[in-house]
């Protein structure tokens, strides 16, 4: 069996939809299974309605009619039969979702947000399948949440593996095509849990691994894994072939090609991973397999933006030693900072993290009482794989320099 992956790009219109089953007459559908993002931007529409949730319970409504609208304009491109069942079935989900809206109790944020979101992918697949089945591709939709079982960490759930292996091979007839969604799991009472953002690239390699896939399929806007993002980098050049490690470290660093958690089952069974052009499917984009480094060798270039970075030294400058650094650590994990760079000295300590969870008031008064902290928000952290001193000095020309480190194959520099 094959897994195919579309992302919100590629279906967030009509036009994309009927340009997926083009790919599918392109490529083959049998023995396949489809897991799909929301579509276009409906995550962040859908983070806006619960931003209103909590904080704007006047705009609440028109949030959400936002996103009601949006597919309905899609179902309506889509079918011309204007009574088809996928009307309901959509507008029965949405019906779901302004009940748990009216009646939940729970003020925690991270929970909400979980039991909300999902609605994206679970609309998206519905109507997709729906569309599917209208042009002749018999398909079989399932409710990803019924497999992938997961703790109840909201926001950024771990799986249940073997739980999950079982439901997958109970649940999935690999004979037929099989749609579902991304991003989503259930915990152990059935409440909707989330993978992390593009969680849905981690969703086609769990199911893959569970299934021992013969390959997995991410369908991107772009041609395939390049050396640099060209929102932001020139003359970004196509990686034709990555092994697993290297792959694996770019997307540690941050490489939005590829989800962090993707690469590690997959390599575990050495099922191959394409990434290939939605628009260009003929065309034969990246693949990451069991090889050495890249192929070509050049410099790869990764940009995570809205970073913090703190610098710390003890109150009464002396060593930064193993107990310091032990406790920074524990508040790090405590407010659920993802650490990108440390770097130390005899006497301070140096951190850029990510702050997800919009912790950083609580983190920097609880350090505050035992270090001397500098903070600086908001900055950029570019990171080179295969570095030469070229690249470097581009990359350097008219930035501040907060903080840089250098290693064998990686530089990473911190700019304001």
């Amino acid at each position: 069996m094959r897994v195919f992956k579309f992302g919100g790009a590629s279906v967030k219109d009509a036009l994309g939809v009927k340009n997926l089953v083009s790919v599918l007459e392109e490529v083959g559908h049998e023995n396949t299974l489809i897991v799909i993002s929301a579509m276009g931007k409906t995550t962040n529409a859908m983070e806006v309605v619960i931003g209103n949730y909590f904080n704007n319970q006047a705009e609440l409504q028109a949030a959400l009619q936002d996103v009601i609208k949006y597919h309905n304009q899609i179902i309506i491109d889509l079918f011309e039969n204007e009574r088809h069942s996928v009307f309901n079935t959509v507008k029965t989900l949405f019906e779901e979702l302004k009940a748990f809206l009216k009646t939940n109790k729970s003020p925690d944020y991270n929970f909400v947000y979980d039991q909300v979101i999902g609605y994206g992918e679970l609309v998206s697949t519905t109507i997709i399948s729906a569309y599917l089945n209208e042009v002749g591709y018999k398909n079989n939709w399932i409710d990803v949440r019924q497999l992938i079982k997961t703790d109840d960490y909201y926001r950024r759930a771990n799986v249940n593996w073997d739980q999950t292996q079982t439901n997958i091979l109970t649940h999935i007839n690999t004979n037929q095509l099989n749609i579902t969604q991304g991003f989503l799991g259930s915990d152990k009472n059935n409440f909707t849990t989330t993978l992390g953002r593009e969680g849905s690239d981690y969703t086609a390699a769990i199911i893959a691994y569970c299934l021992n896939a013969e390959s997995v399929t991410i369908w991107k806007d772009v041609p395939g894994v390049l050396n640099a993002d060209p929102r932001y980098f020139e003359n970004a050049q196509l990686l034709n072939v990555i092994s697993y490690t290297e792959a694996i470290e770019l997307a540690f660093y941050g490489a939005s090609v590829i989800h962090p958690k993707t690469l590690q089952p997959l390599q575990r069974k050495e099922i191959p991973l394409h990434v290939k052009s939605f628009i260009q499917p003929q065309n034969n984009g990246t693949v990451v397999k069991k090889f050495k480094g890249i192929d070509p060798v050049v410099p790869c270039f990764i940009l995570k933006q809205n970073q913090v970075l703190i610098s710390l030294s003890t109150l009464d400058f002396s060593y930064v030693v193993e107990e310091n650094i032990s406790e920074i650590f524990n508040l790090l994990s405590k407010y659920k900072m993802k650490v990108d760079v440390i770097q130390n000295s005899a006497i301070s300590f140096s951190v850029c993290f990510e702050n997800n969870y919009n912790n950083l008031e609580p983190l920097l008064l609880h350090l505050k009482a035992k270090f001397k902290v500098t903070c600086h928000d908001n900055v950029s952290l570019f990171t080179i794989r295969h570095y030469n001193e070229q690249a470097i000095q581009k990359l350097e020309k008219g930035k501040t320099i907060l903080l840089k480190q250098m290693y064998q194959n990686t530089v990473q520099i911190v700019t304001k």
